[in-house]
């Protein structure tokens, strides 16, 4: 579908990428209800991000009910969308300070929960986790995110890292597309599965020489890059492509 005339084209195919991430994560079953949230920011000086309208599940989300709000929770648009508070107040933090972090995706995976529940946080124990082998960063649970005044201390918690444990609440990724915080989060959720698969059995846990550690994180820095840089592929980050490809023969009503 072309995009409406009232929506800037390069806004229309973040719409679409967006919509089709909150199906893939519908597919893989990292939804819960009406909560969690995936943002990403719309071009131009403003800082206005697109998120999921309140109350709708994440197989309704398509490109044309995205909603877009400014820095202060404003609704850009139709005014009878609602938008829920604590999802701006976590998302909105990291847009206003990481001009890089173009795409959020946090999620409420019993996986993510689990690790973010233990005192330990995620360990270096698996090929996925190695990748993020110093480059987690951790947030501590402050209630539901309603206050405004958490934002300071979530942009600065997460610094200049890509993923953010939050404790006792859940899993958040940054990209510089849709594409890239989509992989980040699909190797981080599976880390988080390893581990508590391990950890179920009993068994001592095995864990590399730190410098098998740093030389995996690093390679994994390489293997995950954003459009245009060097990569492992003609193609940045395919496993999204795939997976939008799945969502078109599944219901491309995503794209509307």
């Amino acid at each position: 579908m072309n995009a409406p005339s009232v929506i800037d084209p390069a806004e229309w195919a973040l719409r679409v990428q967006l919509a089709a991430a909150y199906r893939i994560i519908d597919h893989l079953g990292w939804s819960e209800l009406i909560w969690t949230h995936t943002t990403v920011r719309v071009p131009g000086p403003e800082h206005h991000f697109l998120i999921n309208p309140y109350g709708f599940r994440f197989d309704e989300v398509c490109a044309s009910n995205l909603v877009k709000v400014d820095m202060h929770g404003n609704i850009l648009g139709d005014q009878n969308q609602e938008i829920n508070p604590a999802g701006f107040v976590i998302h909105s933090a990291i847009h206003m300070t990481r001009p890089d972090a173009q795409c959020i995706m946090h999620t409420h995976t019993t996986a993510g929960m689990a690790i973010a529940a233990l005192e330990e946080g995620l360990l270096p124990i698996s090929m996925y986790s190695l990748g993020y082998y110093g480059r987690v960063a951790y947030h501590d649970f402050e209630g539901p995110s309603l206050d405004l005044d958490e934002r300071r201390r979530l942009a600065d918690n997460l610094g200049d890292k890509h993923v953010l444990i939050l404790k006792n609440h859940g899993l958040l990724a940054c990209g510089q597309t849709v594409a890239q915080a989509f992989v980040r989060m699909f190797r981080l959720e599976r880390a988080c599965q390893v581990q508590l698969a391990a950890q179920s059995t009993g068994s001592p846990m095995v864990m590399p020489p730190k410098k098998i550690c740093e030389l995996s994180a690093q390679l994994s820095d390489d293997f995950l890059v954003a459009e245009g840089d060097k990569g492992y592929s003609r193609n940045p980050n395919p496993e999204f492509a795939a997976l939008v490809r799945l969502m078109d023969k599944k219901d491309a009503s995503f794209r509307t």
